[in-house]
């Protein structure tokens, strides 16, 4: 992959897609294929087919899917499915049938089991049981794994699968429906600093370990993995680094400059107790997280004030 090679981010607009092409700008890659949904409908064989056949990439980054929180999984599990499914099945194909020369898939770290051994290695997906209220999504990411593998054993192809932590950062969702863990407690944080609000409810009691990455940093793995990683097998993607919900917490609260009191509903669910990613398979090949927690949460509240400014609200 040279500055002048065509590559493709599906998915530009969002967090994870508008990272990559932020990084792929800045190290002055020149050809960047992004098109928007009304150019590029992935649901859709034609339009893909179309597409590709129009526009020969070279390289492409998978970032694009239907996300959301845990009611959005649950509520409108046969969407999340079904347009994931899709997603995966067009693309591959198209970049099978027009020579891709390489391509990165990104699926998630719901797609290993509930019940894991901690930390998370890569061999663990398809060892147990999955979280019910996202399963429908993390079989369709699963899918795409399996389906990249199956390519690269049947046609030859370079598709290699990424599976990357909790991440947070620019171009995040605030959607009630779509927003996870850090998005809806900055949001929430916010709004309760504005409204002089003695007090916020946060589910759980603040023991569970979770591990949050700048999403910049991602952005980063995928370049270098592009240039560096062509096993079949999947990659996790992370820090390798815990933070507790409550530590979190009160990150956010010192960032955002909320004075009020942090209350823990015990009544409400803790969730998974443990998750963290095994990350010496990516930090054998040199590479490491390196945004700390508070600087990128800091970095993310900046961004979501000024976009709060601009679209004045």
């Amino acid at each position: 992959m040279n500055i002048d090679s065509k590559i493709l981010v599906l998915g530009s607009t969002g967090m994870v897609g508008s990272a990559i092409v932020r990084k792929l700008q800045n190290d002055g890659y020149n050809n960047l294929l992004t098109p928007s949904h009304d150019k590029l409908d992935l649901t859709h064989s034609s339009s893909v087919r179309y597409y590709f056949e129009d526009n020969r990439p070279e390289y492409v980054f998978v970032a694009s899917a239907l996300v959301g929180g845990i009611k959005a999984n649950y509520d409108f599990a046969v969407e999340f499915y079904h347009v994931n499914s899709l997603i995966t099945l067009n693309v591959l194909k198209y970049s099978k049938i027009y020579d891709v020369e390489k391509l990165i898939y990104l699926g998630s770290s719901c797609i290993m089991p509930k019940e894991c051994e901690q930390p998370i290695k890569e061999e663990y997906m398809l060892g147990g049981y999955l979280e019910p209220t996202n399963e429908m999504y993390a079989l369709s990411k699963i899918g795409g794994i399996k389906l990249c593998q199956a390519y690269n054993r049947e046609y030859n192809t370079n598709f290699i699968s990424l599976n990357p932590c909790n991440l947070y950062g620019i171009n995040d969702s605030f959607d009630v429906y779509k927003s996870h863990f850090i998005p809806a407690i900055m949001k929430r944080m916010h709004e309760s600093k504005i409204n002089n609000e003695p007090t916020m409810e946060v589910w759980g009691d603040g023991s569970p370990l979770r591990e949050f990455m700048f999403v910049d940093d991602l952005a980063d793995a995928c370049v270098m993995l592009m240039y560096e990683y062509n096993s079949t097998d999947l990659i996790n993607v992370g820090t390798g680094i815990e933070h507790s919900i409550s530590d979190t917490v009160q990150i956010l609260k010192e960032i955002i400059g909320y004075e009020g009191e942090i209350i823990f509903n015990t009544s409400k669910p803790n969730g998974t107790m443990r998750k963290v990613l095994d990350v010496s398979k990516i930090n054998e090949l040199g590479w490491q997280s390196i945004t700390e927690l508070k600087d990128g949460l800091k970095f993310m509240y900046n961004w979501y004030v000024e976009s709060l400014m601009e679209s004045g609200v």
